[in-house]
């Protein structure tokens, strides 16, 4: 993932994302990681994982193509850090796909995201 400013990479981080992360989430429980231009909207301190950003997924039109094809959408997906109580796993863990759909951290780089990213900042998520 890259932290970006006007066209600058100001930091690059490697991440962990949905556990099945090919193609745009259209479902909750597929795995999938939403693709496309949304916001970070909210920060959550009382996460099941270290510290996390909600992202505004699911938007009008991932509502409208759920509801075009009788599926829950999902929700909640964020950038969060490991597991509460596991970040000594985030070693092998960034190594891996093993999120529900959202973008996973080390707790070290969920500080320091939420240090430089603040509330409103867009987010452009594609494979």
């Amino acid at each position: 993932m890259y932290l970006m400013s006007q066209q600058a990479i100001v930091r690059e981080y490697r991440i962990a994302l949905g556990a099945n992360p090919q193609g745009h989430k259209t479902q909750q429980g597929d795995e999938r990681t939403p693709e496309g231009r949304y916001t970070l909207d909210y920060v959550k301190e009382d996460s099941t994982f270290y510290r996390a950003m909600h992202i505004s997924y699911p938007n009008r039109q991932d509502r409208a193509t759920a509801r075009e094809n009788d599926v829950d959408p999902g929700g909640f997906i964020m950038v969060h850090g490991q597991p509460n109580g596991y970040g000594f796993i985030s070693v092998l863990s960034q190594r891996l796909d093993w999120t529900d759909g959202c973008i996973a951290l080390t707790n070290a780089e969920m500080n320091e995201f939420l240090r430089l990213v603040p509330v409103g900042t867009p987010i452009h998520i594609e494979w």
